[in-house]
């Protein structure tokens, strides 16, 4: 792997990376905690919606963003020619 090859594969991973933990930070910290209460106006599987962000929607949130990554980084490692 070439030296710039090596550079634009680590601006890839750092730039998927900060989008994952943007949308991490925007589901657990503004759901659960700054618009908590806008979202309790609505209810999901009987429970207010904020309430519901807070104890399991960023679990879930986080879960899926794991396997994103996952599937990303398999797609940048293909393209860089970096597969294992």
């Amino acid at each position: 792997m070439t030296p710039e090859n090596r550079s634009d594969y680590w601006k890839a991973n750092i730039r998927l990376l900060a989008i994952l933990l943007i949308i991490w930070f925007i589901v657990s910290y503004g759901f659960s905690i700054l618009l908590v209460e806008p979202l309790n106006q609505f209810n999901l599987g009987g429970y207010p919606l904020g309430f519901w962000f807070a104890q399991q929607g960023s679990i879930y949130v986080f879960l899926v963003l794991i396997f994103t990554y996952a599937f990303g980084m398999n797609r940048l490692d293909k393209k860089f020619d970096v597969e294992e």
